[in-house]
């Protein structure tokens, strides 16, 4: 199943190259990605399908594709355009983080460090946290974190292995900590965003950006979630993230609708017209991947996540996916970029599409995402 799935995505990847060009797709309208000249925070999951297809196939015309969009984050981080965000960690760990992995070139493995230092400079020391969004002193966002932060805490987790300046690693386990602290509510559920007085560090209140309300349980932030904290369980061996990694986990597999793929918000009223979000549940299984290495054989939770796992792959390749869909250019349906906004609520969305990929080759193949080094 898995290596027929994966065939599928190779085909409709190379179509994607002649499609692209030197554009980067983000969200579709009416089955056709939307493109930028990558100046979106979700430029880099273009980048790591390319770089997971040559991995897989071996595959020459991956492989050049992958490098012009190295090039192309290259001139984005000289020109600094529209980097003001932690989304620094989705851009350049399956870019030119990527490339070092699988071809350890120098000259990507300083663009990496160089872009760890833009995600660096985020943090506001009085606060204790890596602002998510806008500049620092913003009056709407200055003191906000949310969850997707916990995926690009690898970028700096790795500066640190690579450089030895503990600076790095100290801020992630700050951030990865408050973020548990804070995110992580006491039945396993999680806030989208949390804000804090940006004077003092003062904890103020839970809340969303695309969830269905400030309290719900918006399913790609659990998703976040999950993978994230399994990730810093993996660089720093603190228990207590591998922990929230599985209690948060537990909480997504508990509420599995009928056919394994979650709708868009654990807490939004369910009806026929009801949004899913694939790309949450995508990243809920390459995260399960990432959790189960962290398993002794006879936890006692392992079943569960192999369960977990299974199902939601096999319901996503089998009802979600654009497998017998020569013409499409995404690689998963019904996928949610924020239903609460009217964006893109039901379409193509690339970062769904790259953890879906991610997923099937490591199951197929044991081919691992770009998140760490190997």
């Amino acid at each position: 199943m898995w290596k027929k799935a994966i065939e599928d995505v190779l085909v409709k990847t190379r179509a994607n190259i002649n499609r692209f060009g030197d554009l980067f797709p983000h969200v579709s309208s009416n089955g056709k990605y939307d493109l930028n000249p990558n100046d979106e925070w979700t430029d880099g999951f273009w980048s790591g399908i390319l770089w997971l297809c040559y991995e897989y196939s071996g595959d020459p015309v991956f492989k050049e594709a992958a490098l012009r969009t190295v090039d192309s984050f290259r001139g984005r981080l000289e020109s600094n355009t529209k980097l003001d965000h932690h989304d620094i960690g989705f851009l350049y760990s399956l870019s030119s983080k990527a490339q070092w992995i699988i071809e350890r070139d120098e000259a990507a493995k300083q663009l990496t460090i160089q872009a760890a230092d833009v995600l660096l400079a985020r943090w506001r020391p009085k606060g204790q946290y890596l602002q998510a969004w806008g500049p620092e002193g913003d009056p709407q966002n200055g003191g906000r974190i949310i969850i997707d932060c916990l995926m690009n805490l690898p970028l700096l987790y790795w500066a640190y292995e690579q450089t030895g300046d503990e600076k790095y690693k100290e801020i992630a386990v700050l951030h990865a900590d408050k973020s548990r602290r804070f995110l992580v509510r006491g039945d396993d559920s999680s806030y989208h965003t949390f804000y804090f007085d940006p004077e003092n560090g003062e904890s103020l209140r839970g809340g969303t950006h695309q969830g269905y309300k400030d309290g719900s349980t918006w399913t790609r932030g659990q998703a976040w979630g999950i993978y994230g904290f399994a990730l810093s369980y993996r660089y720093t061996k603190d228990p207590l993230y591998l922990e929230t990694s599985k209690r948060l986990a537990k909480y997504f597999l508990a509420r599995l609708p009928e056919d394994d793929v979650v709708y868009w918000d654990f807490d939004a009223p369910i009806n026929a017209d009801t949004k899913r979000d694939s790309s949450a549940s995508a990243i809920t299984s390459a995260g399960l991947l990432e959790l189960l290495t962290h398993l002794e054989a006879d936890d006692p939770d392992r079943a569960l996540f192999e369960d977990g796992l299974q199902r939601s792959m096999k319901g996503l390749v089998n009802s979600y996916a654009t497998i017998g869909q020569p013409d499409a250019e995404g690689l998963l349906d019904r996928g949610s970029y924020s239903v609460r906004s009217g964006h893109a609520p039901d379409d193509h969305v690339i970062w769904g599409d790259y953890y879906y990929l991610e997923a099937l080759v490591r199951l197929e193949k044991g081919i691992q995402g770009y998140w760490y080094d190997r």
